[in-house]
């Protein structure tokens, strides 16, 4: 529904309104499919870069230089520098030191600041949270480095790619998905386990798995080896995996007893 077929197909007509032969969605012209819509070119610049400002705040929580930078907008996060200051000096944004490690020039709204001071109490128990790779709240691979996984010749470092995930324990990366569940990659350290970080991360991805694969998910490989031989079989197989010719397999309505 996003991709750029539409597009290609409305470029390819010419201006030509007549029907395509051979639609889709009951005779309609293929380019009238998906959530694409030809938009006149911004006249004011300053507008353009107050509703790019707006977005990032809404979009990202805490805008930074290396969140603005990643969006690949037109003169970067120099461009939106002032139109971020004049809000500050509008009271419509707030400026600080938000998240360590980044850029000083940092800018949020109100309720984000808010939602970020109320995190300041440690939960009683660690929380995990599951996003796409590529979503704007995962800043691994964006605005943060991935940690390095593997030793030796097997070290690498994770991609943001449709159709991975990562699950997040309080905002630390534990563990990548990729290619839809199939394969298995370990973020963390060997601390994961003593504090729980591990085994919420291994709760959550048994709660995603209906979603993931509806007609069940079998994960093939964990750390790139064979997921029946990992060191984590035995964890996954009490959240309701099981063995199977592939790999590990999570049916729907499967019997959880962890």
């Amino acid at each position: 529904n996003d991709t750029y077929a539409p597009v290609r197909a409305w470029l390819a007509r010419g201006g030509d309104r007549r029907p395509a032969p051979g639609g889709r969605l009951h005779r309609l012209p293929p380019e009238s499919g998906g959530r694409w819509a030809a938009l006149p070119p911004a006249a004011d610049r300053t507008r353009s870069l107050h509703a790019w400002a707006g977005a990032l705040l809404e979009r990202r929580g805490v805008v930074t230089r290396e969140a603005a930078n990643a969006e690949a907008l037109r003169g970067g996060f120099s461009a939106l520098y002032p139109v971020f200051r004049e809000m500050e000096e509008r009271g419509r944004t707030r400026r600080g030191y938000f998240v360590e490690g980044l850029g000083g020039a940092q800018f949020a709204l109100a309720g984000a600041v808010e939602r970020l001071r109320a995190e300041r109490a440690p939960a009683e128990r660690p929380r995990a949270l599951l996003l796409a790779a590529v979503d704007p709240a995962q800043p691994y691979g964006e605005v943060l480095p991935w940690p390095v996984t593997g030793d030796g010749a097997n070290r690498r470092s994770p991609a943001r790619a449709a159709g991975s995930f990562v699950i997040l324990v309080e905002g630390a990366p534990v563990l990548l998905l990729e290619r839809w569940g199939k394969s298995v990659v370990r973020l963390g350290t060997l601390s994961d386990e003593a504090d729980g970080a591990l085994a919420a991360a291994l709760d959550a991805l048994a709660a995603a798995a209906p979603a993931l694969a509806p007609r069940g998910l079998t994960i093939e490989r964990i750390d790139g080896g064979p997921a029946a031989e990992s060191p984590l079989a035995a964890a996954l197989t009490a959240r309701g995996f099981a063995a199977g010719y592939r790999g590990l397999v999570y049916r729907p309505g499967a019997r959880r007893d962890a």
